[in-house]
């Protein structure tokens, strides 16, 4: 398996090229704008100049990763003997199965799918194909690059010989995967939704301020990032849609999301991407998160 395609060249699609193409597989990046192509491009660049810096790769490893993805706007050409499909659309189970109808007719019979989906169903997304066995969840952890962790989800109608391949898979770009069920928010979103969401219920209700919350959870918790922050680096869109994931899923109101959630993603303040959310980021500030990240 050395053939890679991954869909979307956002946030968690160009870290999934990023670190695949970091560890000599051929990557083919898909996207439905040249622009969106190029920006992915741009952030893989930087991230790989602040790891170049920081001595954690040479500039030989920098000029190979990028040499080993091409891009595409158009998945039938983009997917064509690819061994592994990686979606990284936006958390919408609508487009989701869009995608996934077209990858079962145009991949190859012998193509594995895996979706990065970070709460939908896998045994759903596989069900509008013919290959469902072929179907698995890969939810890689933001910044891809650097974070260990891959959640393995399989489906109903995942085989063991898929699962196992995705495992190893998982190990050779360096990551540490974890097998967990089928189920709304899988492990880490079910814990970790939550969380943020009784943060935010606790600045709603006025109990303390945004930094004072995260300096909480921080000092007393050990956390690296506030949750509040964690939730505008994640952005406020995606935990608003997950929270909605599994509302939908457990019909549990501890799940539903925060008015002030709603509110905050209604009005455009959707965290570092749109300059704003619980913090203010300008163009400066947003780059010294990334970069921190990177650290």
């Amino acid at each position: 398996m050395k053939n890679i395609a991954v869909i979307g060249a956002g946030t968690m699609g160009n870290g999934i090229a990023h670190t695949f193409a970091q560890f000599n597989y051929k990557v083919h990046l898909i996207d439905i704008s040249d622009v969106a192509l190029q920006k992915g491009l741009a952030t893989i660049t930087k991230n790989l100049d602040r790891m170049l810096a920081k001595e954690k790769i040479s500039e030989a490893d920098k000029t190979k990763t990028l040499n080993n993805i091409t891009t595409f706007t158009k998945i039938s050409k983009g997917v064509a003997n690819m061994d592994l499909v990686v979606e990284a659309a936006t958390e919408n189970a609508v487009l989701k199965a869009k995608i996934f109808k077209e990858l079962d007719e145009v991949c190859d019979e012998k193509t594995i799918l895996a979706t990065n989906t970070s709460s939908i169903s896998i045994t759903q997304i596989a069900g509008v194909t013919s290959r469902p066995e072929k179907v698995i969840g890969m939810h890689f952890m933001n910044p891809v690059p650097i974070m260990k962790l891959v959640e393995i989800i399989r489906g109903y109608n995942t085989t063991d010989e898929i699962t196992n391949v995705i495992v190893e898979l998982s190990k050779k770009i360096g990551k540490i995967p974890v097998e967990v069920n089928d189920y709304p928010g899988f492990v880490a979103n079910r814990i970790l939704m939550p969380m943020i969401n009784e943060s935010i219920e606790t600045l709603y209700n006025g109990v303390a301020g945004v930094a004072e919350i995260d300096t909480v959870m921080k000092l007393g918790m050990a956390h690296p990032m506030g949750p509040l922050q964690l939730a505008d680096f994640i952005g406020l869109d995606v935990c608003l849609s997950i929270l909605q994931v599994m509302y939908d899923g457990f019909k549990n109101p501890k799940y539903a999301p925060c008015p002030l959630l709603v509110n905050m993603v209604n009005a455009g303040k959707l965290g570092v991407k749109s300059g704003e959310g619980f913090y203010d980021y300008s163009e400066n500030r947003k780059a010294e998160v990334v970069a921190k990240m990177f650290s």
